[in-house]
């Protein structure tokens, strides 16, 4: 499922206390420049296109509209505040035109508070076109915008609609812009308080209304512990990209009009949370969230979309096309043969600054060349992918998400030699915190045999380590975690963390009983991975979902995030290997005891 939205202007017949286009409420778009957005939309390759404004129902050119939609094999959906769809013949009308989606604004359970928010007698029509449309078979969502004229009144919004069949109902935190901007004092209220009204709301309607599933949006979900998969925005109902009336071309549905502050950067919700609204963090700042640690995804997958011809010779089919639509985080164009093949991930695991920076700043994306449900020997079931030289000097390359090609090149094998040089030098007492994984194992069993080491390592797995026990007899090994162990003060030549700092509940704090437990010119090595992006066949990704893949990550940190938690601590750093274009995916740190 792929979505359109596409705005045909901005009058309505309410006039919202929130209104989100109070500034360009007489700027309507051309019918036929309409039409045209419909057929780019298909030729984009989605599969419906929903109209919104303002209010697209009052358009003499609806009908037409959804005819032509229909006839270029879309389906159609709108999203409006219902009024017109209060006679049942304009619903039946545009059900036959093929109406599959509608997102309806209702925001009170009464005509005294709907009204209110609206500021038009318009509760009876609303919400007689929630009775038209519930049970027709419809994706149907009621929305109720949460600002201070209805926020202790949201109970009566769900007795109101529990009867109706079909339905889903969304309580969305009030964006200060347009009316709810020039308003603000008197319209948007405290993200802390709407998120404690929806939580009440949801735990009532959990009792009183089971059949009537209940969302909410736009309410960071620290605040809504528990709920967090009730959440609702426009990638959780199919939009990928979207035209505003004064917009030639579509574009990608992102969430510029928001923010992650700084206490965001660690939470394990940041990927799918919608963070505060930009401009109520500019009012209110952050003290209102409460951040969570926990575990979180260090991968995510592309998929093939569409398929564009480039034969040799010719000029990017891209530039032509137009670069508008394509998100430069969430798209990948790769070559293949004679065609650029359009990927594009729909993962909510990552925030999308997360993804540009994994895709363009580090490019780490890799083709996977294996039939595992995740790859665990990279060098093997990973192939490279470095962008195309063209473009570079291309003159959109600004605005463009770039194609790529795979390469054969040994980025793994490389970096990997490095790293086996580096442990095969050590010396001495060696506390290994990780080591379950034993990737490095013959690198030790060399300088044990050899006398040059004695090896002590840790891991919380204890299954893994008791057979580890059986293939490594020179080892001295302890089912532990890094941050329950005691160690000696300088009782250490080496402390290694061999792709486990990501591990790490305490990292700061591990990394200061490291130091501690460092004799002098001893040495702490860091060595980890970020995360990075897998371009997969349908196939491969459906397996892969379904995978019994853990969560172990608490972060992707690289080597600049682990360089400032170490900061202040009594270690020199004498050597560091960053990630970037053409490097893999691991960085490293070695630090000396001073």
């Amino acid at each position: 499922m792929s979505r359109a939205l596409i705005k045909v202007g901005y009058g309505c017949n309410d006039h919202c206390t929130f209104c989100h286009s109070l500034e360009d409420r007489g700027r309507n778009d051309d019918g036929r420049r309409v039409a045209a957005k419909i057929d780019r939309a298909a030729d984009l390759g989605h599969s419906m296109a929903v109209l919104s404004g303002g209010e697209p129902t009052i358009r003499p050119e609806l009908m037409a509209w959804a005819r032509h939609t229909r006839r270029r094999g879309l389906g159609f959906g709108l999203v409006t505040n219902g009024r017109m769809l209060a006679y049942g013949e304009k619903v039946e009308a545009l059900l036959a035109e093929g109406l599959g989606y509608v997102y309806l604004s209702l925001h009170g359970g009464s005509a005294a508070i709907h009204d209110a928010c609206v500021r038009a007698e318009a509760f009876e029509q609303s919400y007689g076109a929630a009775r038209n449309l519930a049970g027709r078979g419809l994706d149907f969502t009621v929305n109720c915008v949460v600002c201070k004229t209805n926020l202790e009144h949201l109970d009566a919004l769900v007795d109101l609609l529990a009867p109706l069949e079909g339905v889903r109902l969304t309580f969305s935190m009030t964006e200060a812009k347009g009316g709810a901007d020039q308003l603000f004092d008197s319209v948007v209220p405290r993200v802390s308080e709407v998120a404690a009204a929806v939580a009440a709301v949801i735990a009532r309607g959990r009792q009183v209304a089971p059949g009537l599933p209940l969302l909410h949006g736009g309410i960071p979900f620290c605040l809504l512990p528990g709920l967090e998969d009730r959440h609702s925005d426009l990638r959780s109902h199919g939009f990928a990209s979207m035209s505003e009336v004064w917009e030639d071309d579509f574009f990608p549905v992102d969430n510029r009009n928001t923010v992650q502050p700084a206490p965001c950067q660690g939470c394990r919700h940041r990927g799918a949370c919608p963070g505060l609204y930009t401009a109520y963090h500019q009012r209110h700042g952050d003290g209102e969230l409460r951040p969570e640690e926990g575990p979180r995804s260090n991968a995510f997958h592309y998929v093939p979309q569409r398929a564009l011809a480039w034969p040799e010779g010719a000029p990017c089919p891209v530039l032509e096309d137009g670069p508008s639509p394509y998100d430069r985080g969430r798209h990948l164009l790769l070559l293949r043969g004679e065609s650029l093949i359009a990927h594009h991930t729909r993962t909510r695991d990552f925030a999308d600054l997360e993804l540009e920076a994994i895709k363009d700043a580090l490019g780490q994306v890799y083709l996977d060349r294996s039939t595992k449900d995740a790859p665990d020997d990279f060098a093997a079931d990973l192939q490279a992918l470095e962008e195309l030289p063209v473009c570079a000097t291309c003159p959109v390359t600004a605005r463009c998400t770039h194609a790529f090609r795979a390469i054969d090149e040994p980025v793994f094998e490389r970096d990997d030699a490095r790293l086996r040089e580096r442990l095969g030098s050590l010396e001495g007492e060696i506390l290994d915190i990780g080591c379950g994984d034993a990737r490095y194992g013959e690198v030790f069993a060399s300088g044990a045999a050899a006398g040059r080491l004695r090896y002590w390592g840790i891991d919380p797995d204890a299954a893994r380590l008791e057979e580890l026990a059986r293939r490594w007899p020179w080892a001295t090994l302890e089912a532990t975690s890094a941050e329950a162990l005691e160690l000696a003060e300088a009782s250490l030549d080496h402390v290694l963390v061999l792709r486990a700092f990501n591990h790490l509940r305490e990292p700061r704090e591990v990394l200061a009983r490291a130091a501690r437990a460092l004799k002098p010119e001893g040495s702490l090595l860091l060595v980890d991975n970020v995360a990075f992006g897998l371009v997969r066949t349908h196939e491969q990704a459906e397996r892969g979902e379904r995978g019994e893949a853990v969560f172990e990550h608490y972060r992707n940190a690289d080597d600049r995030e682990a360089l400032a938690l170490a900061e202040g601590l009594p270690l020199q750093l004498v050597h560091q290997e960053s990630i970037s274009p053409g490097t893999s995916n691991q960085w490293v740190l070695h630090f000396r005891r001073t």
